[in-house]
This record gives structure tokens, C-alpha cells and sequence, in this order.
């Protein structure tokens, strides 16, 4: 008997279930992935988080295919970053702010779909918006918004389309970033 190696991935779809667009039911979304032939997938909240297990392909492909997969069921698209375990633990324990010191409001990831650098971001005079702050990671940008996300002004600038062209991004708050560290590693 050949066992099959597989790694834990965790889905980030982007907006979904906010504001009134793009209702994906998450009970549906598991059936989807199971279909897929992924095994163990769960679903975190109703805002885009799934995890499963998977013997083949890469992050981009399983991506492309959840992507494709959403499409054909749902009738809309959506776009979908994947990322493994090992990948999700780096990001958080890189983390430049004092996570712990900190609510998790306070502090959020924007995970993107390729490597980002420095002069992306050259427009955003960021003494302008302090004491808010971001900072750059491995695929992605780390933002402290000490009142929270929904009140930040600099987080208005980074999400702006010329500023992200060319890559998906998708935004997590620190209960979630850490979540999906503990949902993969199982």
C-alpha cells in the first residue's frame, strides 16, 4: 500500500459574505473542496477562511482550481490565495509589532498572491497617517491600526487599486492570522 504525502493548506477567499455580495454558504463550500478530492475541510467564520488537506498540486494551482471550481458552482468569481502550514506559522511568528501586547483589532495581515516590495507602496507618505504603520513580509504587509480597520485611513490608501494591481490581496485580523497557524498544523 502507497501512502499518498499531503500538506494542510489554508483558502483565503476574498470577499465573500461582506457587505451584502458574493454569498457563498460555507456548508456548500466544503462540499465543493470534498468534491475536489481534498480531504478534511473545514471552514473558519462565513467570511472566506476554509482548511483541507491535499496530495497534489501547488498553492497556485490549488488556487487556480478552487477558483475555477467557485465559478462554475457559484456562477460569480472570486479570487483565491492558498497557502500551507509552514508558510502560515512564518508569517505570524514574523509578525514586526508586539502581537501579544496588542488587540487583535489592532493588528491585521494582507496576504497577496506574489512577492510585494518597497516601491509598490512609494506614494503612501506614511509619517501622514501615524501613529497607524504597515510593514512588508514574505507575500505579505502587516498593518497596525490602533483603531481598528474599519476607522483606518492608511488602510484606504493600501488597498487602492494601482497599489495592488496585478496581485490578489485579501486582509485577516490577528485572531484569524493565528487561527489559521492552529487549524493547518492539525
Amino acid at each position: 500500500m502507497v501512502c499518498a504525502m499531503t500538506t494542510t493548506y489554508a483558502a483565503l477567499l476574498r470577499g465573500i459574505n461582506v457587505g451584502g455580495r458574493k454569498k457563498l454558504p460555507m456548508a456548500e463550500l466544503r462540499q465543493l473542496m470534498d468534491g475536489l478530492g481534498h480531504s478534511g475541510v473545514r471552514t473558519h467564520l462565513q467570511s472566506g477562511q476554509a482548511v483541507f488537506a491535499s496530495g497534489h498540486g501547488d498553492e497556485e494551482s490549488l488556487a487556480a482550481e478552487l477558483a475555477q471550481a467557485i465559478q462554475k458552482h457559484f456562477g460569480f468569481s472570486v479570487d483565491v490565495i492558498v497557502r500551507d502550514h509552514a508558510y502560515l506559522r512564518a508569517v505570524a511568528e514574523a509578525c514586526p509589532f508586539p502581537a501579544a501586547e496588542l488587540e487583535a483589532k489592532q493588528l491585521h495581515v494582507t496576504y497577496f498572491s506574489a512577492p510585494v516590495d518597497e516601491a509598490r507602496f512609494a506614494e503612501i507618505d506614511r509619517e501622514a497617517f501615524l501613529p497607524e504603520e504597515f510593514r512588508l513580509g514574505d507575500r505579505a504587509l502587516y498593518l497596525y491600526a490602533p483603531d481598528g480597520l474599519g476607522r483606518s485611513q492608511l488602510a484606504v490608501h493600501l488597498a487602492k487599486p494601482r497599489i495592488n494591481k496585478g496581485l490578489i490581496a485579501t486582509t485577516r485580523n490577528w485572531n484569524t492570522v493565528v487561527k489559521l497557524v492552529e487549524l493547518t498544523a492539525e
